[in-house]
């Protein structure tokens, strides 16, 4: 017993795979010494993650490097079988392969970074992780009316990126613009209503289209894309019912909803101040008059009993 004991404990393979076990343990132990020490130096958010990313990969990659080692002298006889069985792998594992290719895709060609707002597989959220095989995003609408969380966490596989467009709504101008229509009956004072709902978004959106401005010169240089005007603007449309009003104006891309509420209620509270001068359409029906009923009723006649 005891000789067998000693013939296993100086066995080659055992001793190749307690030191592959060890290098495993001490990569592991420096890339978790590497990351607590960048938490305590590194305050920036985003730097700190990213820098934790970059320590995990090449933790991964010293791993591979330091088994590589243990087993180099194996490795030359097994080539071929190496070779038809990484030919297997590779079929049985291509959206794997196809997740890390866009991983890598992603890394070089800034499709989009944590932080961002995409749509990605069909889903739209903002990113909250990425990593080697899937992107963590935390989703916004399904349920959820306007751009707001519904508590989903949703992880989309990498190879995504090859198979459907995304859709960033933060990348290169964090910026979106929105509409609104406000209807306005016949009659109303358009030149004020005009005025008032001009005066509304300056107040409102002013600030984002001063700050969006210069970021739109920056696409400009960058992309093939016409420079534009992107003041709020008001335009007017007739229609069977009312005159149309389209509110189009800019906003950051995470206050869209708020902005949008900002904006109806100073518009609510500022035609009630024209005292009647600019009213609102509606589809509603509004009875002003009815004709007078003159109803008769005849008795019958016949014989009672």
């Amino acid at each position: 017993m005891e000789d067998l004991l000693k013939k296993w404990l100086f066995d080659p393979i055992v001793g190749k795979i307690v030191f592959s076990l060890a290098a495993i343990l001490f990569t592991l132990a420096v890339v978790r010494f590497s990351q607590r020490i960048l938490g305590r130096y590194v305050q920036n958010t985003e730097r700190r993650y990213r820098l934790k990313k970059i320590i995990g990969i090449l933790g991964f990659i010293l791993a591979i490097f330091l088994i590589s080692i243990i087993y180099s002298e194996k490795l030359s006889g097994l080539t071929v079988a190496f070779g038809v069985a990484g030919a297997g792998i590779a079929f049985a594992l291509q959206e794997v392969i196809a997740s890390l290719a866009g991983w890598v895709a992603m890394s070089f060609g800034r499709f989009y970074k944590v932080g961002d707002r995409v749509q990605l597989g069909g889903i739209k959220g903002d990113v909250i992780d990425i990593g080697m095989l899937r992107t963590t995003l935390m989703e916004c609408g399904g349920w959820i009316n306007g751009d707001q969380y519904n508590g989903r966490i949703v992880r989309v596989a990498n190879s995504f990126i090859f198979k459907e467009p995304v859709f960033n709504y933060s990348s290169d101008f964090p910026f979106l613009w929105d509409e609104i229509v406000v209807p306005v009956r016949y009659g109303s004072d358009y030149a004020l209503a005009r005025k008032t709902f001009v005066s509304i978004l300056e107040e409102i959106t002013g600030g984002y289209a001063a700050e969006s401005r210069s970021i739109w010169h920056q696409m400009t240089d960058k992309y093939m894309i016409e420079d534009l005007n992107v003041a709020p603007v008001v335009t007017m449309l007739t229609n069977d019912n009312w005159v149309e009003y389209t509110l189009r104006y800019i906003v950051d891309y995470k206050k869209r909803r708020t902005t949008k509420d900002l904006i109806c209620e100073r518009l609510l509270t500022r035609i009630h101040e024209t005292k009647g001068r600019v009213k609102l359409g509606s589809a509603t029906f509004e009875i002003t008059a009815a004709p007078d009923l003159n109803v008769k009723i005849h008795k019958a006649e016949g014989n009672h009993s």
